[in-house]
């Protein structure tokens, strides 16, 4: 059981200012990849040691990052359930809380303000809060009865349209209770990598939506609808930009895995079309095998975790690893999207930022197209590396009038691409930096090692059981929800067995097996419960 962990200076940093803070909400903004899953779980610790009946609920982006948190929590012996609806009724006694996204929020909010009442809620990228008035709206009800809140970001955020529910705002900024940026973790090393962006400009001709014919390059100054339009043609499939910016980042990678051989690379594509057809063009033109990842596949956070823990070299993804998916092994991008919001673009850089213990040279490139919009966002994230890794002051950039577009989409009408050809390439003139990734400054910081408190006690769990891990199955790496899944699908297949035998119908069947172990519901059931239907159920299978 975890009896202590080792912080970054960041992290207790931050942790001492949660729990002297002492009000009901806290904001940490943290680059991604700095850690701030592990912040978030030592305050839980530290929380729910304070009162054992109070349960976590933790409120995450996307389905996939749910069972990513539950997955976590395990290690800090907190054991969460991603799988939880509305539906279940009550949360089983060997669970201290469940893991939702901000989508069942919005269609679950009543049922969540009772179970979230007295609470620790913890909010993973709490902006998307204000992504739809709804959801916010929704955020506000399931959890004012909480008795604390901790919100985390990996990207400064403003309010464009209203207010996001328990954030304190200054001048419509969010106003950050603890700050972490991405230039003091690359100074701290051995926190992210250093992340570099080779531009391709390119010559592109396109018929507009009103039926003209224009070409540009990314040097020429454009409004913003024909900056869109020349950035969809620069991507196109038809094109010959996108494969040129692809074979470069395929050799890049190839270079990577010859010292890392697990290395691998992620092209983010404008939809689901566009990935299929980036796909192809891997495999048909390039002799590469890419792992297709859509929303609308239902096996996709399988097919991520796959990836991450494997060693193909790319995944092709659209928006499902924008943004806290961690695959620490990401080493080259692509950026083949027509988004070019900040928020975007910096979630996409974060996905190359986590480091790995133990890989001598870390640094990741994301190959992105000359677009002023994107060329300023790159600057502004490079200004900080540069300023980082060299240890010297840097005038920050002037803000790009670019960098204000929306990433809307114009009516598309009578566009069409008709060619785009790659022209100068520009490097990442990366070979003046150093950073020596053999340094940690903090190893043997025995401040940094925090004790934890004993987890809340749960129902049905006694000690001798803890102790001897029999809670997590007695199976390495097995947590109480996937205990509980083996044990309800044994059940279900012992149900199968008794209804044929019996002559009575399933619902029968689990009626009395229901009644003959104590059992109300399936979904309320402790692991010690489930276990005790188990063995009812085979012993009358036996008869």
């Amino acid at each position: 059981m975890t009896r202590s962990i080792r912080l970054r200076p960041w992290q207790k940093a931050a942790l001492e200012k949660f729990v002297a803070s002492g009000g009901p909400d806290f904001l940490a903004v943290a680059t991604p990849g700095a850690g701030k899953t592990t912040f978030a779980l030592t305050a839980a610790r530290h929380v729910l040691a304070e009162d054992p009946r109070r349960r976590l609920v933790v409120v995450a982006p996307t389905a996939h990052l749910k069972v990513q948190w539950a997955a976590a929590a395990a290690r800090f012996d907190l054991h969460l359930d991603p799988e939880w609806s509305a539906a279940d009724g009550r949360l089983p006694a060997d669970m201290h809380g469940i893991v939702t996204t901000y989508q069942q929020v919005a269609s679950s909010a009543s049922v969540l303000r009772k179970v979230a009442a007295g609470a620790f809620v913890v909010f993973d990228e709490i902006h998307h809060a204000g992504d739809d008035r709804a959801w916010g709206e929704s955020v506000l009800e399931a959890f004012t009865a909480a008795d604390r809140r901790l919100s985390i970001s990996g990207t400064p955020f403003r309010s464009d349209t209203q207010a996001i529910p328990f954030v304190r705002y200054v001048l419509e900024e969010a106003a950050p209770d603890f700050e972490y940026g991405y230039g003091e973790a690359l100074a701290d090393r051995r926190v992210v990598r250093p992340v570099y962006f080779p531009r391709t400009n390119g010559h592109m001709e396109w018929t507009a939506p009103d039926g003209s014919i224009m070409e540009a390059s990314f040097d020429d100054a454009l409004d913003q609808a024909r900056s869109s339009q020349r950035l969809r043609t620069a991507l196109s499939l038809e094109g010959e930009w996108l494969p040129s910016v692809l074979r470069q980042a395929i050799e890049q990678l190839d270079s990577i895995r010859a010292a890392q051989p697990n290395a691998g690379g992620l092209v983010i594509a404008m939809d689901q079309d566009h990935a299929r057809g980036i796909v192809a063009l891997l495999r048909d033109r390039f002799g590469q095998q890419a792992t297709l990842v859509t929303s609308d596949d239902p096996t996709a956070s399988t097919r991520i975790a796959g990836f991450a823990a494997g060693s193909e070299p790319w995944l092709v993804a659209v928006r499902m690893v924008s943004e806290g998916v961690d695959i620490p092994r990401l080493r080259v991008g692509v950026y083949a999207t027509t988004t070019t919001t900040e928020l975007f673009f910096r979630q996409a850089v974060g996905r190359f930022v986590r480091w790995t213990p133990g890989v001598k040279d870390q640094k990741a490139f994301l190959f992105i197209p000359d677009d002023p919009r994107l060329r300023a966002r790159a600057f502004q994230i490079s200004d900080q590396r540069r300023h980082s890794l060299r240890r010297r002051e840097v005038e920050r950039a002037e803000r790009d009038p670019a960098a204000l577009d929306t990433g809307s989409e114009e009516q598309l009408s009578l566009f069409a691409a008709l060619s785009a050809v790659a022209t100068d390439h520009t490097p990442a003139s990366w070979e003046t930096d150093s950073i020596d990734d053999d340094l940690d400054l903090f190893d043997d910081d025995p401040s940094l090692v925090l004790d934890l408190a004993p987890p809340p006690p749960l129902a049905g769990v006694t000690a001798t059981a803890a102790a001897a891990g029999i809670e997590l199955g007695g199976a390495a790496g097995r947590t109480r929800r996937e205990e509980k899944r083996r044990l309800r699908e044994r059940n279900s297949e012992l149900v199968q067995v008794l209804a044929r035998r019996s002559g009575r119908t399933h619902a029968q069947v689990n009626a009395e097996l229901n009644r003959l172990s104590g059992v109300g519901r399936i979904t309320e059931a402790t692991v010690a419960q489930l276990r005790h239907r188990l063995d009812v159920a085979e012993r009358l299978a036996k008869r």
